[in-house]
C-alpha cells in the first residue's frame, strides 16, 4: 500500500481548523498540528489538543513568527493547510518563506473557505480581508510553490441556523428580513462537507495549482428559495421585508463592528452575487461535488430540518 500522505495543520484551534484535523484524521492521513506553547496553557485550548492527541494527531511545537520551528514541523509533512484567523492573514508569509526554505511540500492550501477572493466586488471592510488572502496567492505563486485555493463560499453552521437574521440563533417564524432583493444565488456548505472535500483534493493532480469550488447544486440557492424551503417546513407564510443595496451601504456605514462586516459580506454575495456570478473555466478553477460525487454532503434543505 502506498503511504498515505502526512499533513500540517496550521491554525487548528479555530473553528475550521478543527474540522480540518478532524477531516484528515477521518480520510486515515498522518496528522500534525502546529501548537504553540501558550495553547498548552490554555485551559480550554489544551482539552482541544488533548482531543487531538487522543484521535492520533502528532502535535509540533512552533509559531508563526519563528522561522525555525515552521521549517521543522514542515519538514516533517506533505502538505500544509492553513485555517489562521483574519488577523493573521497576512502573516502566512512566513509560511510561504518556511514552505519554500523547506523545499519538500507537494501541496499548500493557504487560509481562505470562504468567497474565491480574486472574483469579488467587497466594499470595506471586507475588502481588505480579501486583499489579504489575495495578496498570499501572488506571494505562494511569485515563490512557485504548489497549491490549491479552498473557495467553500458560505458556512451552513454560521448562516442557516439564523436563517440569515442578525443576532438571532433559530430560524424566524413571524417575519424574515432580507438583503437585496432576494433572488441573488448563494452557497451554503456545511463545515464537515467542506472539510471532507478538501482533504479529497490533497493528492488530486486535478485540482493541483487550481481553485477547488464547492457549489453543489443542492446548495446552491436564493434568499427567497431558502424563506420558501423554511415556510414549507413550518406551514406557515412570513412577512419579508427586503433591505435594498443603498439601505445596506448606509447599515454597513453606520453600523459597529463586527455588525459592519456581516452587511459587508452580504452587499457582496447578495447583491453582487460574488459567489455565483461567474463560470467555473477549466483553466483556473474545479468544482468539487462534480470531481467526487460518492461524497454524501448534508444539503441546505437537510440542515434546515434539525430547526423545525
Amino acid at each position: 500500500m502506498t503511504e498515505k500522505t502526512k499533513i500540517l495543520v496550521i491554525g487548528g484551534t479555530g473553528n475550521w481548523g478543527k474540522s480540518v484535523v478532524e477531516a484528515s484524521v477521518r480520510a486515515g492521513h498522518p496528522t500534525f498540528a502546529l501548537v504553540r506553547e501558550s495553547t498548552l496553557s490554555d485551559p480550554i485550548k489544551a482539552k482541544l489538543m488533548e482531543t487531538f492527541s487522543t484521535s492520533g494527531v502528532t502535535l509540533l511545537l512552533g509559531d508563526l513568527f519563528n522561522h525555525e520551528s515552521l521549517v521543522k514541523a514542515i519538514k516533517q509533512v506533505d502538505v500544509v493547510i492553513s485555517t489562521v484567523g483574519h488577523a493573521q492573514l497576512a502573516d502566512q508569509v512566513n509560511i510561504v518563506a518556511a514552505i519554500k526554505e523547506a523545499g519538500n511540500i507537494k501541496k499548500f492550501f493557504p487560509s481562505e473557505f470562504g468567497n474565491d477572493v480574486d472574483r469579488t466586488h467587497g466594499i470595506e471592510p471586507v475588502e481588505s480581508l480579501y486583499k489579504a488572502k489575495s495578496n498570499i496567492r501572488r506571494a505562494v505563486e511569485a515563490e512557485g510553490i504548489p497549491y490549491t485555493y479552498a473557495s467553500v463560499c458560505f458556512s451552513a453552521d454560521w448562516f442557516l441556523p439564523s436563517l440569515l437574521q442578525h443576532g438571532a440563533t433559530t430560524p424566524p417564524r413571524d417575519q424574515v428580513i432580507i438583503p437585496g432583493d432576494g433572488n441573488v444565488k448563494a452557497v451554503f456548505n456545511k463545515e464537515d462537507d467542506a472539510c471532507t472535500y478538501v482533504l479529497r483534493s490533497v493528492d488530486d493532480l486535478r485540482t493541483l495549482n487550481k481553485i477547488l469550488y464547492l457549489r453543489p447544486q443542492s446548495n446552491t440557492c436564493t434568499c427567497n428559495e431558502l424563506v420558501s424551503m423554511w415556510e414549507k417546513k413550518i406551514g406557515k407564510t412570513l412577512k419579508k421585508t427586503y433591505v435594498p443595496e443603498e439601505q445596506i451601504l448606509k447599515n454597513i456605514q453606520e453600523s459597529p463592528y463586527p455588525e459592519n462586516v456581516r452587511w459587508a459580506l452580504e452587499h457582496s454575495i447578495f447583491v453582487k452575487g460574488d459567489q455565483t456570478n461567474f463560470e467555473i473555466e477549466p483553466s483556473f478553477g474545479v468544482e468539487a461535488s462534480e470531481l467526487y460525487p460518492d461524497v454524501k454532503y448534508t444539503t441546505v434543505d437537510e440542515y434546515l430540518n434539525q430547526f423545525v
